[in-house]
């Protein structure tokens, strides 16, 4: 409970506390999940303090630019940069995550999209049952989505949603599906967006012995306009666990592909 009780902190929910400061988004998308959400790309041990650093380095694919904002703390538009999250999942060391490539592939894609605003609202080190109606994780979340679409007067283009890898243990994995779905649905009506597009990136590691159970869970989920993206194939940190910077670049390029081919008329 101490956990969550600093993330409460941190977190003040207040939607009418939006201020633009001259920025605004033509496409809100909100990003949620856990830490490969949050990125950790470029993260390393540093051997004479034994602490988690970011190297600083990032490719051109997550270069800032004015095309590209982010939602603050505080609610105001940013130019976004890496580490994206780094003001959201301010516990752990944040590095490069699939955010600013999946922006900048649908600029590159398509140059007359209009300006994106990213919603970072991912945690490290979270299970789906933390993300349930009416827990903290949630309420922020829909705090934060309420009040990035309030500011441009817009709906949300979609939901980027990394999350599974805290919940391959037997016990969780097994209710893995119909907690995601109930989370997905609970969601999409208190956003009163009933078609709102989801990606669902199917996680390629976890955390237990039964990852196998929550990526067939991912892979057949029943509802409408959900779209699997599938990290197999990933490359990862030595944790075994998080992708690399090249694999954040990758998951991020291949959200905007589904988006534009499954979302993007």
């Amino acid at each position: 409970m101490k956990f969550l009780s600093i993330i409460f902190f941190v977190f003040v929910p207040n939607v009418g506390s939006v201020i633009s400061g001259g920025l605004k988004p033509d496409n809100i998308f909100l990003l949620a999940g856990q830490s490969n959400m949050a990125g950790r790309g470029g993260i390393y041990n540093d051997t004479k303090t034994n602490l988690l650093k970011w190297d600083g380095m990032f490719p051109p694919q997550c270069n800032p630019t004015p095309n590209i904002l982010t939602l603050s703390l505080n609610k105001t538009w940013d130019i976004a940069s890496e580490p994206l999250h780094k003001d959201i999942d301010h516990l752990k060391t944040c590095g490069v995550g699939p955010g600013m490539p999946f922006s900048n592939q649908i600029l590159a894609e398509r140059p007359n999209f209009g300006v994106i605003g990213l919603v970072p609202c991912a945690i490290g080190g979270t299970k789906i049952e933390m993300w349930q109606k009416g827990t903290i994780l949630y309420n922020q979340l829909v705090d934060r989505a309420k009040a990035a679409r309030e500011s441009v007067g817009g709906n949300i283009r979609a939901l980027l949603w990394y999350q599974g890898e805290s919940d391959c243990g037997e016990q969780d994995s097994m209710l893995y599906k119909g907690r995601l779905e109930k989370f997905f649905n609970d969601l999409r009506d208190d956003l009163y967006s009933p078609d709102l597009p989801i990606l669902l990136v199917v996680i390629c590691s976890g955390e237990g012995n039964f990852l196998s159970n929550v990526r067939d869970a991912q892979l057949n989920i029943n509802l409408k306009n959900v779209v699997p993206v599938d990290s197999k194939g990933s490359t990862l940190l030595a944790d075994h666990l998080h992708l690399d910077t090249n694999s954040a670049v990758r998951i991020g390029q291949k959200l905007a592909d589904s988006f534009l081919n499954n979302f993007y008329h």
